[in-house]
């Protein structure tokens, strides 16, 4: 199994400021979905989650919430999920239309199959959340990390930490934290 350590060592993955290639990946309505037709957006919220995850199971609602909030403003919400099916069978295509549609997802579910967004961004847990920005059209990698600092009381959260960069954007100024610590259940990468 390749690991995340490895990715980085070899510098694939991207950092804060990095541009971020435009990626099309297919959406649980079963259409392919592709950055570069946000033309209207500000920046974007990915977020790397999946259906198997305990931990990421508690932020499903908070991602509708925060797809409510920042898409009017021009920063909509698009999760993916890039475990190994085989790996992990509950994070199949079949299951990920069934988990949009029972938990009512107001933002697309992306499936990342090759797993090639998954490592291009790095990312290393369920859910590890990116905010992209635009800039001169391209989008920037602005934040990496944790949604926010409370997984399991949504109510005790004290650093809404996306929530704080993509405001810290739309409003002009610097993020105070660009990058912290994902938590949550290892992306199932397969093995080569």
């Amino acid at each position: 199994m390749l690991t995340m350590s490895a990715f980085r060592a070899n510098n694939i993955a991207y950092t804060i400021g990095n541009k971020v290639r435009d990626f099309s990946l297919k959406n649980v309505d079963g259409k392919i979905l592709n950055t570069s037709s946000y033309t209207n957006a500000k920046g974007l919220i990915v977020v790397f989650t999946c259906n198997h995850c305990p931990f990421a199971k508690k932020y499903q609602q908070r991602l509708n919430a925060l797809n409510k909030k920042y898409a009017a403003k021009g920063v909509p919400l698009i999760a993916i999920n890039s475990n190994d099916a085989i790996a992990m069978p509950d994070d199949s295509y079949e299951n990920m239309i069934a988990r949009a549609k029972d938990e009512h997802y107001n933002f697309p579910y992306l499936y990342d199959e090759t797993q090639a967004i998954a490592k291009a961004f790095g990312a290393s847990k369920t859910p590890h959340a990116y905010v992209l920005f635009k800039e001169k059209g391209s989008w920037i990698l602005k934040y990496s990390g944790a949604i926010d600092d409370n997984g399991g009381e949504p109510e005790k959260v004290t650093h809404p930490y996306v929530e704080d960069a993509v405001n810290a954007l739309l409003q002009g100024k610097q993020i105070q934290t660009p990058e912290t610590k994902s938590i949550g259940c290892p992306i199932k990468y397969k093995s080569v």
